[in-house]
């Protein structure tokens, strides 16, 4: 009878493991979808920067709303209006970067390289079921001292630290990965919009980083 019980609650698990990851990989692409319309909106208004104090406000106040509806179906209307929001943060620095010579050259590059580095990480994290949790201290501290440090790198004008920031956030964004998708896996996340949230900021971070970091290898 005890074994019974024990393989119906592992059953009952990997059910609601797989559900999490179908429910949350299925809205990731179509917040991926949308936040890239939204980027193609603003490049065709010809929409300028919103500035760096706006872009805060409006991304962590729609991720202070989404957070608070997680379990309730408004929430699914809010990381819309969260993915769309940084998609359109998203279409003016993709413009300046297509103004130049070998800018759409740049921009493919850096779209590729964050494909391959998400499909490859969630791949081994599925494929490989290791558990990753031991990751989030470290992770939550350096993301936040590399957001400090971005900040500083925008306000002060210092070029080399902005280069040393975005190398830094591939790495962590690329961790970030591997540690949401054994999460989930594992049964550590079991709201999927959350989980979305989390992956969609690793992979816009990841891009843009990428982005920085490829203008500047092939700017003379």
């Amino acid at each position: 009878m005890q074994n019974r019980m024990t393989m119906t609650r592992t059953g009952t698990s990997v059910l609601s493991t797989n559900k999490v990851i179908r429910n949350t990989y299925m809205l990731l692409s179509l917040t991926l979808a949308f936040s890239a319309l939204t980027a193609g909106l603003s490049m065709a208004m010809g929409a300028p920067r919103l500035g760096i104090v706006v872009t805060l406000l409006g991304y962590f106040g729609l991720l202070f709303a989404t957070t608070k509806f997680r379990d309730s179906s408004l929430g699914i209307v809010f990381v819309f209006a969260l993915t769309g929001f940084m998609g359109f943060t998203l279409g003016p620095i993709i413009s300046a970067y297509l103004s130049l010579p070998n800018g759409a050259s740049i921009v493919m590059q850096a779209m590729a390289g964050t494909a391959a580095i998400f499909l490859g990480l969630s791949a081994y994290a599925v494929t490989t079921k290791k558990d990753f949790s031991f990751m989030g201290g470290f992770l939550m501290v350096g993301i936040l001292v590399a957001f400090l440090a971005g900040l500083g790198a925008i306000f002060f004008e210092i070029p080399a630290l902005s280069l040393t920031v975005s190398a830094a956030f591939v790495l962590l964004m690329s961790g970030l990965i591997l540690f949401e998708t054994s999460n989930i896996i594992h049964g550590g996340e079991t709201n999927y919009i959350m989980a979305t949230v989390s992956l969609f900021v690793s992979i816009f971070n990841l891009f843009t980083s990428l982005l920085h970091l490829l203008g500047f290898a092939s700017n003379d």
